[in-house]
């Protein structure tokens, strides 16, 4: 990192881009990845230099980052290119949601803004816990949510948790600890014997089609 705290920053995922711009931090931002959404005036501001499993390098290197941001083992190709390359660079890698919080005061730590960052994550869990509070004791609704659909994918931990502090049960809750995606892989009869009551998907980086998911073999 060539400055503290970082002048420079390109996000590689969405969410380090809605964090900072919450933390007030966004004018630090220089590139970011074309998946990134929120705020909406994000795709005005801010050139994008990424899909999510690759990187245009030469345009990133040409932004003269202090820091890039990244998640995950999926990005791990992109991370060494950038590490030879010279570039400063934090690998995230949350995957619950204490790790969601945690990554929100790391941030915000890394560009000085700590104090911020620990009030947002205090907020958000104080949110999570009256939500949670509220529903205890109804009926619990038991919940398939689809990350992936070929193949099928359940949702990660953070998800299996969301689920179950709105009031419901994740059917695949076991599945959400996996370390990685393949170890979530579910087929449409484990689907069918899990009998949800209600199913809720989220591609990652494509539109659902709720009419595909009805169609599969035991699904009416």
């Amino acid at each position: 990192m060539r400055r503290f705290p970082p002048e420079r920053i390109v996000c590689l995922t969405e969410e380090t881009v809605e964090t900072l711009y919450l933390l007030g931090e966004e004018a630090r931002i220089v590139g970011v990845s074309g998946y990134a959404v929120r705020p909406p005036q994000v795709r005005r501001e801010k050139p994008r230099v990424s899909a999510f499993t690759s990187a245009d390098l030469p345009k990133v290197l040409a932004l003269e980052p202090d820091l890039v941001l990244t998640f995950s083992d999926l990005q791990a190709p992109i991370v060494a290119d950038l590490v030879r390359a010279g570039v400063a660079v934090h690998a995230f890698n949350q995957r619950d949601l204490a790790g969601i919080l945690a990554m929100i005061r790391t941030l915000g730590a890394l560009v000085g803004a700590a104090e911020r960052a620990a009030a947002l994550a205090d907020s958000y869990r104080r949110r999570l816990d009256a939500i949670r509070a509220d529903r205890a004791g109804l009926p619990r609704q038991r919940v398939y949510f689809e990350e992936w659909d070929e193949p099928m994918i359940s949702g990660i931990a953070w998800v299996s948790e969301l689920v179950a502090v709105a009031g419901g049960e994740d059917v695949f809750a076991d599945l959400s600890r996996q370390p990685a995606a393949t170890g979530r892989i579910v087929t449409a009869d484990a689907v069918v014997t899990a009998a949800p009551d209600l199913i809720l998907a989220s591609w990652c980086g494509k539109k659902v089609r709720p009419e595909r998911i009805a169609a599969r073999p035991g699904f009416a």
